[in-house]
């Protein structure tokens, strides 16, 4: 037995070494170092910045959609979806193309986003699908230079900054709802010798801008109003929509090894109240019958053992004291309870080596899907682990 032990944990020993060497290779040494995938990407002026589309969010279904599931202004050249990691793909997301038109440092007016017509129609299906998605508080992700965009707001009681993930995609008034069908993309880049620049925020400004408030020339578009009238939604027939977009660049001191602090200084505005307070109430009531069944068990040992009787009767064992004899007793599954305990020795395992990974900064937001990639992969390839510690478990059990 002590043989085989010294075996198996020689092999354990060897299989977490190499796995480290494996885990080590996939990061490389440069002239800087830079995290594989999140190097600084860096523009000239005028030069095109593309902006991509995730996906479609909501805190109330939890249901993620594709961008162009909806009736969108879609590029010249096709729709193009990008190549995703296992990770991006279980998120949800489907990064493809769209058709703004960016380039760097350079700010524009209003524009019309369709190319082959000025405005979309929206037949009855699409405009109630277009509604329903408003209803359910749907939000728009962006990406521009692999930074997501964010919407600015302010809270109401303290009048503080704060920013959320994606913009509206519209909002409900009177029972109505409203497209957000005008976008002000504000784009914010560092340089330091004006021939080289970077991004290092993205915001949008939703706006919704009714089809008679638009006056189109050309790819030009007007606003006739400062308060134009919002583009509603006809749920009962055709809605006619223009898409347009502005573009803003700004320059900013911020630097981009910090552009991601915004993003992970947000906090979470719609926090799921009642599921707290649901775990926290079945947690106190599971803990008060477990308190009340193990009273109920000991009071009469506990009595029994405060009085004063004879040595004999002290020192026989009754009751409760007498669980310590199924200690050594073989369980009645062993292969069950052996791979319990070996997934379980899995996932700490895995847990540990992301946290690990992640507290060196390999694992950022900035590397999308590297998180859940990493977790899985380290899940499958930790199972030679797994089943080495169940064949040890089977051999003591049995």
């Amino acid at each position: 037995m002590y043989h085989v032990i010294v075996k198996m944990a020689t092999k354990m020993i060897t299989i977490y070494i190499l796995w480290s060497f494996v885990a080590c290779s996939f990061f490389y040494v440069a002239q800087a170092f830079y995290v594989p995938g999140v190097a600084p990407v860096e523009f000239h002026r005028g030069q095109p910045v593309e902006v991509k589309a995730v996906k479609m969010t909501s805190v109330k279904t939890q249901l993620p959609y594709e961008y162009y599931s909806l009736p969108f202004c879609k590029p010249q050249g096709g729709v193009v979806y990008k190549t995703e990691n296992l990770g991006e793909v279980l998120r949800g997301d489907r990064i493809t193309n769209t058709p703004y038109e960016v380039t760097m440092a350079d700010s524009k007016g209003c524009e019309i986003l369709c190319h082959n017509e000025k405005a979309v129609t929206m037949m009855i299906e699409d405009s109630k699908l277009m509604a329903e998605r408003i209803r359910h508080a749907y939000y728009v992700h962006l990406l521009v230079d692999n930074l997501p965009c964010a919407t600015k707001f302010e809270m109401l009681g303290t009048r503080e900054i704060q920013y959320e993930h994606g913009y509206k995609l519209g909002f409900v008034k009177n029972n109505e709802a409203f497209i957000n069908n005008h976008l002000k993309i504000i784009l914010k880049y560092h340089t330091e010798d004006e021939s080289k620049y970077r991004v290092v925020g993205f915001e949008v400004e939703a706006q919704s801008i009714d089809f008679s408030e638009l006056t189109v020339q050309a790819k030009k578009c007007t606003v006739k109003n400062k308060e134009p009238k919002p583009q509603k939604i006809n749920e009962k027939g055709e809605t006619k929509v223009i898409f347009s977009y502005s573009v803003d660049w700004q320059s900013s001191h911020i630097q981009w090894a910090s552009r991601w602090d915004t993003y992970l200084a947000m906090s979470d505005v719609q926090i799921h109240w009642f599921s707290i307070i649901n775990s926290v109430v079945v947690v106190f009531f599971l803990s008060g019958i477990l308190t009340m069944i193990m009273v109920r068990s000991l009071r009469r040992d506990i009595a029994r053992y405060n009085k004063d009787e004879d040595i004999e009767e002290t020192l026989e064992e009754t009751g409760w004291k007498l669980v310590h004899g199924d200690i050594f007793r073989p369980p009645r599954h062993p292969k069950l309870l052996a791979s319990l305990i070996g997934a379980g020795n899995q996932i700490f395992c895995m847990s540990l080596i992301i946290i690990f990974f992640a507290m060196l900064g390999m694992l950022s937001p900035a590397s999308r899907g590297a998180l859940m990639t990493a977790a899985i992969f380290l899940f499958v390839f930790l199972g030679q682990e797994h089943f080495i510690l169940e064949s040890f478990l089977e051999l003591v059990l049995f």
